[in-house]
């Protein structure tokens, strides 16, 4: 792999900590009742991939304007994310250490989103 192109997306502290986040998600999911493979198992881990996915995307675009909206639409996923890991816990699939751990990476990656949308959006060249 060395001599293979880096994508700007990839160099994103945001992308690496999504990708991390996946990753654990992944981890996490693995321990699930298997009648859940379908259903929070699979939303779970669709919100992780939604929102790297997103990021990986958006930094394709060429408008400011539709980088931020990719942006968006991952801090989106993100929230779903977590509000499915709530479930998690209400169902006890996850321990209360889990959701810290999962919590702390939303948190930082959720902070990392809107700075990165943020950026987007204030270099938007208004039409004259």
């Amino acid at each position: 792999m060395e001599n293979l192109k880096v994508y700007s997306f990839e160099t994103l502290e945001v992308f690496k900590e999504a990708r991390i986040l996946t990753n654990k998600i992944y981890i996490i999911t693995n321990k699930f009742p298997t009648e859940e493979k379908y259903g929070i198992t699979n939303q779970m881990r669709r919100a992780a991939i939604s929102i790297i996915s997103n990021i990986a995307e958006g930094s394709s675009r060429t408008s400011y304007k539709d980088k931020a909206r990719f942006s968006e639409i991952s801090f989106g996923s993100l929230m779903e994310l977590l509000s499915q890991s709530l479930i998690c816990l209400d169902q006890k699939y996850i321990t209360n250490t889990d959701l810290l751990e999962i919590r702390i990476m939303m948190d930082s990656l959720g902070y990392k989103l809107n700075k990165l949308k943020e950026s987007q959006l204030k270099n938007i060249i208004p039409k004259k």
